[in-house]
C-alpha cells in the first residue's frame, strides 16, 4: 500500500490522502494465487513415470509458479510517504517482511521533482513514479516501480502528484 499525505491541518496529525485501499493486499493475493496454482501443478504432476514431455512441463511450470509466488509474497512491502508542509519535511517509510527503513527529507534539500518511468512506451506497459532531485545530487524515487499503487500506470495521475508536491514545496 502506498500513501501520500496532503496538507497538514494541524501540526500533531497531518491529514492523510491515501491511495485506494487494498493496493498492497492485491499484490499479496496475486502472489499467493500464483503459489497455490504452482503447488497444485507440482502435486498433480509430481509422480510422472518415464519421460513424458507434457507431464514434465506441467511439473516444471508448477515449480516455477510456486517459486515466483513465494518470492513475491516474501518481498512485497509498503511505502508510506508523509508530506508535512508545516514542518517542511517529507518522511518516507519503506517496510517489508524483513526490515523497515525510515528516511526524512527536508524541503530545503529538494532542488527538483521529475517523473521517471519504467517500461517501453511502444508496448504501452509503463509505470510512472516521482523522482526527487536532492541537493546532494542523489535522485530519490517516490512510489518506485515494484510497488503496486493505483495510478502508477497513468502519467496524468503521477503528474497531479508532482504538481501537488511542488505546491507544498513552494509555500
Amino acid at each position: 500500500m502506498c500513501q501520500t499525505v496532503g496538507n497538514a491541518g494541524d501540526r500533531a496529525a497531518p491529514r492523510r490522502i491515501a491511495l485506494p485501499p487494498g493496493t498492497f493486499s492485491v499484490a499479496i493475493h496475486y502472489s499467493m494465487a500464483c503459489a497455490v496454482v504452482g503447488l497444485i501443478l507440482v502435486i498433480s504432476f509430481r509422480d510422472f513415470r518415464g519421460f513424458d514431455t507434457n507431464t514434465t512441463a506441467g511439473f516444471l511450470l508448477g515449480l516455477l509458479l510456486l517459486l515466483i509466488g513465494v518470492a513475491c509474497f516474501l518481498v512485497s512491502g509498503k511505502q508510506t510517504v508523509i508530506v508535512d508542509p508545516k514542518v517542511h519535511r517529507i518522511t518516507i517509510e519503506d517496510s517489508n517482511r524483513f526490515r523497515s527503513k525510515k528516511r526524512s527529507i527536508p524541503f530545503s534539500d529538494i532542488v527538483g521533482i521529475s517523473i521517471g518511468y519504467l517500461g517501453k512506451r511502444s508496448n504501452y506497459v509503463t509505470w510512472y513514479y516521482l523522482v526527487l532531485k536532492l541537493r546532494s545530487g542523489e535522485d530519490y524515487p517516490l512510489f518506485a516501480p515494484g510497488r503496486f499503487f493505483a495510478g502508477g500506470s497513468d502519467r496524468s495521475t503521477v503528474t497531479s502528484w508532482k504538481q501537488r508536491l511542488e505546491e507544498y514545496l513552494s509555500h
